[in-house]
């Protein structure tokens, strides 16, 4: 294993610039996936003909994967009211193009420091776009646990689900072993489980995801330089609960590269884009990578070793 990771790369500009150079991918592009299955498209999120070029020809996306850059209002760098109006940009971009019936999937930062935000604001937000319902409120663990000797972990990552219409849902279960029976009653003097919710040897994910691992630079599927990677497990399950084998997937945040692998692995369509052509190249050279070797990710390497090898700038 090379140990020649890139280093946080929304706050290496020269880096990005450098890389740019090896990007198939300028602005307004779009990649066609030779076999036919996914599009990358180097495109904002918020511009409607954008997403609409992406999705042309498609059958239209049944479930919406969207993961934007919450650490902007988190960390400070963007008020938040300047923020929740991009987001309704994006999301109105967004609702342009998914299928009448269909799930859209919010994921959020919440600050503990600064109320909470962005998350209640959006979460407003999306009360006023009433032909999206609210539907869930998912939250991972956080396994770092206190994070500090006086207080929580600040910054928590949190998501919503929202329907329109009817779409499609199927229970998905997690590995964790059940340990209770469902529940207990008693009927005509006898202590009887309920069997409908007991059946299975495992228990179903719940609200509070505590089998989801926050990626690491130890994970295979890490992948260096990208700060809000999100777990493979926690977007397959998304894909797996929301829509069928065949169906497309929109993600307008591509970044690493996730929703489009999880597709490959689950046998659905992705459309998915980014603003920056260097993940773009990412996220098509992660699925690349996924078709040749299998592997998931780079772990302590990185997406364009061959272009720059020795000591990183």
């Amino acid at each position: 294993m090379k140990k020649n990771p890139l280093p946080r790369l929304d706050r290496a500009p020269e880096l990005l610039q450098q890389l740019r150079a090896h990007c198939r991918l300028r602005p307004g592009e779009i990649w066609q996936d030779p076999q036919g299955r996914h599009r990358v498209g180097c495109l904002d999120a918020t511009d409607p003909g954008a997403v609409r070029g992406l999705a042309h020809r498609r059958a239209p996306p049944i479930l919406a994967i969207q993961d934007p850059p919450y650490n902007l209002a988190a960390f400070r760098e963007r008020r938040v009211e300047s923020f929740v109006a991009w987001c309704e940009r994006f999301i109105d971009a967004t609702t342009g193009v998914v299928a009448p019936d269909a799930t859209l999937y919010l994921w959020l930062g919440a600050d503990q420091r600064r109320g909470f935000q962005p998350l209640p604001d959006v979460m407003l937000l999306m009360r006023r776009k009433t032909e999206w319902q609210s539907r869930s409120f998912v939250t991972l663990r956080n396994q770092r646990g206190y994070g500090t000797q006086k207080n929580w972990m600040a910054v928590r990552q949190e998501l919503l689900m929202y329907t329109r219409g009817e779409p499609p849902f199927q229970v998905v279960y997690t590995d964790i072993p059940k340990i209770l029976r469902g529940y207990y009653k008693d009927v005509g003097g006898q202590r009887t489980e309920n069997t409908a919710r007991g059946r299975g040897e495992t228990l179903r994910p719940g609200n509070v995801w505590v089998d989801v691992q926050q990626v690491f630079y130890r994970m295979q599927e890490n992948v260096s330089g990208c700060y809000a990677q999100k777990p493979l497990a926690a977007i397959e399950r998304l894909i797996e609960a929301s829509s069928g084998a065949g169906d497309t997937v929109l993600d307008s945040f591509a970044h690493s590269g996730t929703t489009l692998l999880a597709c490959e692995r689950t046998r659905r369509c992705c459309l998915t884009a980014d603003l920056e052509p260097v993940f773009c190249e990412i996220a098509i050279r992660r699925l690349e990578r996924y078709r040749e070797t299998g592997k998931l990710g780079w772990q302590n390497g990185h997406a364009f070793e061959a272009e720059l090898p020795g000591p990183l700038p």
